[in-house]
């Protein structure tokens, strides 16, 4: 490759380097402006295989419900008595109530909720704004 071909080569890499920094700074991103937490308390004695069927199946929603923009979950640890007495914490984000709505009528929410709910004690749904 001679000089004169690598500074053509590098016009164009600076120019779509330069083009994607764009892109990225100005294209829409789907901002989160709701929350949904569900809080779950296992049946006594339900088996670890269950529990991760659970955690796995909500997990999926995520990939098949494009109104949530946001999904994470974890163990509830102590000393906070708030949620004390629920074993698992999912968190969803939306874009707005409608969406929330959306996912909760959803086939795939309703599926996973009659699959897994004979396995579940009890359950806590708090839905809150986002904070800017």
């Amino acid at each position: 490759m001679n000089a004169k071909s690598r500074g053509y080569a590098l016009i164009v890499v600076l120019m779509c380097a330069f083009a994607l920094t764009i892109y990225g700074a100005y294209s829409p991103a789907r901002k989160a402006q709701k929350q949904q937490i569900v809080c779950v308390k296992f049946k006594k004695g339900v088996e670890m295989g269950a529990v991760e069927q659970h955690m796995n199946g909500f997990a999926a929603l995520k990939h098949e419900i494009p109104q949530i923009v946001g999904y994470t979950s974890g163990k509830t640890i102590l000393p906070n008595q708030a949620i004390a007495d629920y074993d698992v914490v999912h968190y969803l984000t939306f874009q707005s109530e409608s969406d929330i709505h959306t996912f909760e009528q959803s086939a795939a929410y309703k599926q996973f909720i009659n699959q897994n709910k004979g396995v579940w004690d009890k359950t806590l749904i708090v839905n809150a704004d986002i904070r800017p």
